[in-house]
């Protein structure tokens, strides 16, 4: 029951940063279709046993996102990066990317941007099939809302690489909201700690 309690906990605050940051600012074009159609799938863990939990996610016949978070993780950005190649080289039919607390805001460039849109409350790594991920680098012109079709399996998959596309347009939201989505993540930090502490979670933040 504690264990449930803590992870509970976990999946809420995560699903506050993908709701009030993720989806409010259109990081991800796909996040809140495959949030609303149950498509993520999120796995706590306490250990190190990231490979684990990420072939048990993926395995899931409804998973098109999985998500393995660890809140009691002590590891700066670099040590996970690390993980994530060792996951990555594990687990060759998903992209893997990492999610990190400690990103700093660099507005410097697009490219240099990426990590604090990645901003998650807690260390966590993100799959994707590579299926999906082909379908929307391989697409063509196409806007955002079809992008999300696709990775919910609702349309065809357009021509283009949108890599580079989506990271210009978080690049301009960022740079015009980012005193908002700063406020936004310190609010979701601050119920983060009140929230672990009351079920026993060795947050180190």
């Amino acid at each position: 029951m504690v264990a449930n309690a803590k992870s509970a906990e976990v999946r809420r605050i995560l699903e506050r940063y993908l709701v009030e940051v993720v989806e409010a600012y259109d990081f991800c074009p796909w996040a809140r279709p495959a949030r609303l159609a149950g498509e993520i799938t999120i796995e706590v863990i306490w250990d190190d046993s990231w490979v684990t939990a990420a072939r048990t996610a993926l395995a899931k016949p409804s998973t098109r996102v999985a998500m393995i978070v660890a809140p009691e993780c002590t590891l700066d950005p670099e040590a996970l990066r690390l993980v994530r190649d060792d996951v990555a080289a594990q687990i060759p039919t998903a992209g893997v990317a990492q999610f990190h607390p400690d990103a700093p805001l660099d507005l410097a460039s697009p490219a240099r941007l990426v990590p604090f849109v990645r901003r998650s409350p807690d260390p966590l790594l993100q799959l994707v099939p590579l299926e999906i991920l082909d379908a929307v680098r391989t697409s063509s012109q196409t806007s955002l809302a079809q992008q999300a079709q696709i990775l919910g399996g609702h349309a065809q998959p357009p021509r283009e690489d949108v890599a580079a596309r989506i990271a210009r347009v978080n690049h301009e939201t960022v740079s015009a909201n980012h005193a908002a989505i700063l406020a936004a993540l310190q609010a979701i930090a601050d119920d983060r700690r009140a929230a672990y502490a009351r079920v026993g979670i060795s947050a180190c933040r």
